[in-house]
């Protein structure tokens, strides 16, 4: 008889989701290794990356790229507010390898970081 052992994504797992996010930005990883993926996350929670962005989609309804991509917004709109740091400064901090992504990348939100940086 064979056993096969059932991972199940509960929302513990996708806080440690959050929380791998949150402590990829705060250190140096997006400046050397470039923009969070999905494949790093699922490597890092020991998941293969087909059944993590399955589990992240139920639990979510937002794929992980989708997922990572309104967190990296979130945390460039809270940056870009940050006056004394440039937004080429605040895109490589980010990972962005080409300065001219994030505010691409933002205007999807609605704003150029310039715009969102005026309006407060």
């Amino acid at each position: 008889m064979k056993f096969f052992l059932i991972f199940c994504f509960t929302h513990s797992n996708i806080d440690k989701f959050e929380a791998l996010l949150n402590e990829y930005f705060r250190c140096d990883k997006p400046h050397i290794i470039g923009l969070a993926a999905v494949n790093y996350s699922a490597d890092q929670l020991h998941l293969s990356p087909n059944y993590f962005g399955d589990v992240v989609k139920k639990e979510t309804c937002k794929s992980p790229f989708k997922y990572i991509s309104l967190k990296v917004m979130d945390i460039a709109k809270e940056r870009v507010l940050d006056t004394s740091r440039s937004i080429s400064e605040v895109a490589r901090e980010l990972g962005f390898k080409y300065l001219i992504i994030l505010p691409r990348h933002s205007k999807s939100a609605g704003y150029m970081p310039v715009e969102y940086r005026s309006l407060s």
